[in-house]
């Protein structure tokens, strides 16, 4: 009996030395690398609660003891720190074009609808506690680097004017702000904005609750409109920042606030980056927007500054003799090119029409031409454009006048198979051409459709008067032709002329032009249908 309760003694303490050895190694095994953390918190004095944020760490981060630079991500309006992992699947993004910022750490926090500032009556210090409380949460757990050229903001919406905001009043802090659709408002915005809207979304923030016209404009939000402080030249927003402002050409009002601030910084001479593209106030939108603000970021991070130009266009296989006709126009001085559809000869169809307006730099008059005809030949060859025809009327010494544009529009239909409505003609121009295009436009509504300029040379106050056609209009970032843009894409907004508004990376040259020519394919495909 004593040998049977001797023998389930010692089993019972070998299984549990064997357990206790086993709950050990459990012990000792690391826990397995997490890259996404949710549901982290941070206890704010200043707020008197948690605040809830998470955390996308790179693949790097494993297995090195390196730090890393960081990005604050933040999120719109009635948004929180989910919205950037779920609808904006950063790390999808992230990974994506990691090669463009290195490996980064990024944050996420929760916001509310504080527009990432401070309350204008100290009850809500937002600001002070992202950058006093949560920021120095997130370097003492993180392997952060601690340099203010090493942190960004990048948001869209709300969080776009946070982004602009964080590093413009918090130099000491962030470098880099990067903002997608930036939600604000330009003053004559703020005044005509519907009064329940001011008070629930601006008022409480700004103050000035209740307040009507001018009343408005409190010295709070003077302090916090970047139409006020970028003019001040003591403000910390003109610390050596990176500013990158994108705006979509479909939002409602956005883009007349984004272009405003635009035409301010320019006026300024304060160095930015603006961008335009098709689009409105969407995931869609800004996640077409992150290759280039990556891109911009990772420069910012290893010091270099953000080249003015793209990269060029591949060059397009030069079009054969037998496509290109070249015109004189009788009794006059006005020579012009005709290229014609590879298979015109086998066809009996009509054909739609192109016609460019084409300002050509001395001495490379020829290459120039021979740029242009190749790229649009080209892009028919690859289907992004239908099969018309491209009527090149270079500028000349002689002025071109709506007489002989006309003029040359009835020799290419007496010569070519077109369609006689103008509905299935375009007219495209660069610098001086594009203006002159634009001054012809109410002689032409019954010979075109469309009117595309890129970069053109347009005046201060230039207006879409006296047509109803539809416009596209192309800009580099850097062109001084930024007023005369901004006056006509309001004006024809305001008289909901239909338009596609882009303005892109770098200065006026032949190339941007032609780069810009082959992004408006969609568009010239669309006004030759309609």
């Amino acid at each position: 009996m004593n040998k049977r309760i001797l023998f389930f003694l010692s089993f019972a303490l070998l299984s549990a030395l064997i357990g206790c050895d086993r709950n050990k190694k459990e012990e000792d095994k690391p826990e397995p690398f997490v890259r996404l953390l949710k549901d982290l918190t941070v206890q704010s004095s200043l707020l008197n609660r948690a605040i809830n944020y998470a955390v996308l760490l790179p693949p790097e981060y494993e297995n090195s003891t390196d730090s890393f630079p960081v990005v604050y991500l933040l999120h719109g309006f009635g948004d929180n720190e989910k919205a950037w992992y779920q609808g904006g699947n950063i790390q999808f993004y992230a990974d994506k074009y990691a090669l463009e910022t290195g490996p980064v750490i990024y944050v996420m926090p929760q916001g509310f609808n504080t527009y990432w500032v401070n309350k204008y009556n100290g009850n809500y210090p937002y600001m002070d506690m992202l950058v006093n409380e949560l920021l120095p949460e997130v370097d003492a757990k993180f392997r952060t680097r601690k340099d203010p050229a090493q942190r960004a903001v990048m948001g869209y919406s709300m969080g776009g004017y946070g982004a602009l905001i964080l590093p413009a009043k918090n130099p000491e802090v962030f470098k880099t702000a990067v903002a997608l659709s930036m939600s604000f408002r330009t003053d004559q915005q703020y005044i005509n904005e519907p009064q329940g809207v001011f008070d629930s979304q601006w008022g409480p923030i700004f103050g000035g609750i209740g307040a009507a016209g001018n009343a408005r404009l409190t010295s709070y939000f003077e302090n916090y409109s970047p139409f006020h402080f970028f003019e001040n030249p003591d403000d910390p927003a003109l610390s050596g920042q990176n500013y990158f402002i994108d705006c979509g050409d479909d939002e409602e009002s956005l883009s007349e606030t984004n272009n405003s601030l635009h035409i301010v910084l320019r006026n300024l001479g304060i160095n930015h980056e603006y961008r335009v593209r098709n689009g409105a106030h969407s995931w869609d939108y800004w996640h077409k927007s992150l290759p280039e603000a990556f891109r911009f970021m990772g420069y910012a991070f290893r010091n270099i500054n953000f080249p003015d130009d793209p990269e060029e266009l591949g060059p397009s296989p030069i079009v054969p003799d037998t496509q290109i006709t070249e015109w004189q126009l009788p009794e006059t001085d006005f020579s012009y090119n005709v290229v014609v559809p590879e298979s015109y000869s086998s066809e009996t169809r009509n054909y739609p029409v192109v016609y460019v307006l084409h300002s050509r730099e001395t001495g490379s008059e020829t290459i120039e031409s021979e740029q242009l005809l190749a790229l649009l030949n080209n892009n028919i060859k690859i289907l992004r454009l239908p099969k018309l025809l491209i009527v090149e009327i270079p500028l000349q010494e002689n002025e071109i006048t709506g007489d002989v544009w006309k003029n040359i529009i009835t020799e290419v239909k007496q010569n070519y198979r077109t369609y006689p409505d103008g509905k299935y003609a375009v007219v495209a121009g660069n610098l001086e051409a594009g203006k002159k295009a634009w001054e012809l436009m109410p002689e032409m509504t019954d010979q075109i459709n469309a009117c595309l300029l890129f970069d053109a040379t347009l005046p201060e106050n230039a207006i879409a008067s006296g047509t109803g056609i539809s416009f596209y209009l192309d800009i580099t970032d850097k062109s001084e032709n930024y007023k005369g843009y901004h006056s006509l894409y309001m004006n024809i907004r305001q008289n909901e002329i239909p338009y596609e508004y882009r303005v892109r990376q770098g200065v006026p040259t032949h190339d941007n032009f032609l780069s810009g020519l082959s992004e408006a394919s969609v568009f010239i495909k669309d006004n030759l249908k309609k």
